[in-house]
């Protein structure tokens, strides 16, 4: 409380019930200088590491179709390599004609981004929109200790 001394006899002082927001002013002034500062250093690129995942396993169906995209950017349907001209309808042998079937999609680590959606293309014009990416499965912590080593 803030008290202010008046000009008459007697020993009483006036209570004056405002409050004081200067202070207030002052760090919220302060606080927007920090995150205008701050707001540009947080859209920095940074590389990451696609591959691994620490989000809980989905269920499998009971047959899963796996296609995979090796290094060398070839197919396969699970062990079977095939060819791209031959491969919506390989795929639709396979899948029984049903385009609903999610395809689970692998990819080499060092694969490129484009030739990965180049695949997923070849899924979609083939009709088969239904498509998981599939990583290796990370433990959480895991991370440090295999970068250790």
């Amino acid at each position: 409380m803030a008290g202010r001394i008046r000009e008459r006899a007697g020993d009483d002082l006036e209570e004056t019930h405002e409050i004081n927001v200067t202070p207030f002013i002052d760090v919220i002034l302060v606080l927007l200088i920090i995150f205008m500062v701050a707001a540009p250093l947080a859209t920095v690129d940074v590389n990451v590491d696609l591959p691994g995942s620490t989000a809980q396993a989905a269920p499998r169906p009971e047959k899963p179709i796996f296609l995979t995209l090796k290094q060398d950017l070839a197919l396969a349907i699970g062990n079977e390599e095939i060819a791209r001209d031959t491969f919506g309808t390989t795929l639709d042998s396979r899948t029984g004609g049903d385009k609903e079937t999610r395809i689970l999609l692998r990819a080499d680590k060092a694969v490129a981004y484009g030739d990965l959606m180049e695949v997923m293309n070849l899924l979609r014009a083939s009709g088969y929109l239904k498509v998981a990416l599939v990583g290796l499965e990370m433990v959480p912590g895991a991370e440090a200790s295999a970068a250790s080593q």
